[in-house]
């Protein structure tokens, strides 16, 4: 029995010597790893930072009455286009009634020192064409008289405006009356018929009427962080991206940079701001979601080759490996230009026709 256990045994360890020198040989056997290459070819390499904003009118304007009351009529909605001075809305006033008791009060007072006045004018009046007084004694109580009767009308046209919110004298001019005080397109009407209105004052912006902007003049409003701001000045160009509308991309000026930083969520953010060139066939909403790309630099028709053929060697040191037989490679030590993160042009070291060793791809 021990006898087999030892052949057994024996067999089982040349068994496994030789499987291991056959998986030893067949290991040895295999093709080497082979390289894809590819060559240098043309293109525009653009170097460019993020910032994400929106697009915006330059100029909104809230239109809002000047008198308290309630909108009677309502004559716009949004979407229209509406010129300078064209009429929007009609205020039904609501008068006040201390106000208007205290006007009334005025008119009658008026109207007792009027008659007061008229019967001082025609007494000495007769005096005057008699000749019993002279002229400078009569042009007192002619003035006096004079003043009454415009007291009255004063006090009148207080009473009225209290009332209706303007006099028959003023025609269009009427207050009660909400006029378009720039042209452009109605972008909101916050309010409806029969609503409360507060006119602007001192302590109160007033109640918005109708919000209005020249959607003909829109602008890209956004945020940089501060590790990108210093790399940017007024005039560049912008492309910009809105979310709304896909696959279209519109051109831009970079035209302000504030000046001081806010924080936001940790990180100091600055406000820019560029003007935006328009497309015909594109309507832009305000406050449509965008991106910026601001171009930091542009090379045009440069020969390039993508990022991931480069290797780095000490910190300044760039190459390539170049096809010199059928893989054969040997190191190309390089001098790279601008990139975009994907792609970086070649100044020197590497001709167009050179096959350059992709060591992430295998054939």
């Amino acid at each position: 029995m021990k006898t087999f256990l030892r052949i057994f045994f024996l067999l089982l360890l040349l068994g496994a010597f030789g499987w291991t020198m056959f998986f030893l040989y067949s290991k040895n056997q295999e093709e080497p790893t082979r390289y894809a290459t590819e060559q240098a070819f043309t293109a525009t390499i653009i170097d460019k930072t993020v910032a994400t904003g929106k697009v915006i009118p330059r100029k909104e304007i809230d239109i809002v009455p000047q008198v308290s009351g309630i909108v009677d009529k309502l004559y716009v909605a949004p979407g229209d286009k509406i010129k300078k001075g064209d009429l929007i809305a009609r205020i039904k006033i609501i008068p006040n009634m201390i106000n208007l008791n205290n006007a009334e009060n005025r008119v009658k007072l008026a109207e007792i020192n009027l008659k007061n006045a008229k019967r001082d004018y025609d007494r000495n009046k007769g005096l005057f064409d008699e000749g019993v007084i002279p002229k400078a004694s009569f042009q007192q109580f002619e003035l006096a008289y004079e003043n009454a009767q415009q007291e009255l009308s004063a006090s009148k046209d207080n009473l009225e405006i209290i009332r209706k919110g303007a006099t028959a004298k003023a025609g269009n001019a009427a207050n009660t009356q909400v006029r378009a005080t720039t042209a452009g397109m109605v972008l909101d009407v916050p309010i409806e018929e029969g609503n409360s209105v507060i006119e602007a004052n001192t302590f109160n912006p007033g109640t918005t009427i109708v919000t209005v902007a020249d959607m003909d003049d829109i602008i890209f409003e956004g945020k940089v962080d501060e590790s990108e701001v210093g790399k940017i000045k007024e005039g560049m160009d912008l492309l910009i991206t809105i979310g709304a509308i896909e696959g279209a991309q519109f051109g831009a000026k970079l035209e302000y940079i504030a000046p001081k930083g806010v924080e936001e969520n940790g990180a100091i953010q600055f406000e820019i701001r560029a003007e935006m060139e328009l497309r015909d066939d594109y309507f832009i909403r305000a406050n449509y979601s965008a991106n910026a790309d601001i171009v930091l630099a542009r090379r045009d028709s440069v020969m390039a080759i993508h990022e991931s053929l480069l290797h780095f060697e000490d910190a300044d040191k760039v190459y390539v490996e170049v096809e010199k037989g059928d893989q054969n490679f040997e190191k190309h030590y390089i001098k790279t230009g601008l990139s975009d993160g994907i792609n970086i042009e070649v100044l020197e070291g590497v001709s167009r026709e050179d096959e350059i060793k992709n060591p992430n791809k295998t054939l």
